[in-house]
């Protein structure tokens, strides 16, 4: 197989990427074969995987653009994956190129991936880091040089805090990130529930230990913790496809299907 400009070498294109197959289930053109087998797979269990990917990175859109039209400049993007088919620099540069953008991953095979795909974009960037040590992503040259944390931020946690497990105390990381946030920031959390969700979705679950991150589910009330005192946006935290649909028909009958939920939160 030809390695296309995007895989750098020293890049395992043998072993399956939660990246990349997340970046398949989006529709993406960062994967390779491996990880679009692994991806059939899942579906076998759960046929709307690709459904739930989807609303994620709908979601995503829909909070950047309002964000930045509600004038927010700068974004840490945590647990970001490949930057790729709408993510956060190129909503957020359309409608303000001034944009910054900060990615964060702790799988390396994302961040060389990001590396290329980013190369040239002198307002994002993307770091090596683990969302349960906000310290070090703090500390890091790359979110000091691009982020001014004195003006208002927006912290992106969508499809993340589900890979961080409780010995990690997932809610301790994310308090520190919004404890360095100025007022007028933001907090955008997704997370994979169990509630309310079949049996075959476990079964999906256990196969996400094929790759190097496997899935916590959790339920709304730990969820909503996350968000601490900020103010929750309407509608709340809810099912991906009820947080500010372009279009009432996006909803679709069943928006507990899409096995997660999301909100938007504001720091006063």
């Amino acid at each position: 197989m030809t390695r296309p400009s995007w895989a750098p070498e020293g890049i395992d294109l043998d072993r399956p990427s939660a990246s990349r197959v997340y970046d398949y289930f989006v529709g993406g053109m960062h994967n390779f074969e491996i990880d679009r087998e692994l991806a059939r797979m899942i579906e076998q269990f759960t046929p709307n995987v690709a459904e739930t990917m989807r609303a994620n990175r709908d979601m995503l859109r829909r909070v950047v653009r309002y964000l930045t039209d509600a004038g927010i400049d700068q974004f840490l993007d945590l647990g970001s994956g490949i930057p790729t088919v709408g993510n956060v620099h190129e909503v957020a540069q359309a409608r303000n190129p001034e944009a910054r953008v900060v990615y964060v991953d702790i799988d390396p095979v994302a961040v060389a991936h990001s590396q290329a795909i980013l190369a040239g974009n002198d307002r994002a960037i993307v770091i090596a880091g683990d969302v349960a040590d906000p310290e070090a992503i703090l500390s890091d040259p790359g979110t000091k040089d691009l982020l001014d944390f004195n003006r208002p931020v927006a912290v992106l946690l969508l499809g993340v805090l589900h890979f961080v497990p409780d010995s990690a105390d997932p809610a301790a990381a994310v308090s520190r990130l919004l404890e360095v946030a100025s007022p007028g920031s933001y907090v955008s959390i997704t997370h994979a529930t169990a509630d309310g969700q079949p049996a075959e979705v476990l079964e999906a679950q256990k196969l996400s230990g094929r790759t190097s991150t496997e899935i916590v589910l959790r339920g709304k009330d730990e969820i909503a913790g996350y968000f601490q005192e900020w103010t929750l946006l309407e509608p709340g935290l809810v099912h991906l496809p009820l947080w500010r649909p372009d279009n009432p028909e996006d909803v679709g009958a069943n928006p507990e299907a899409s096995g997660a939920y999301g909100g938007l939160a504001h720091k006063g």
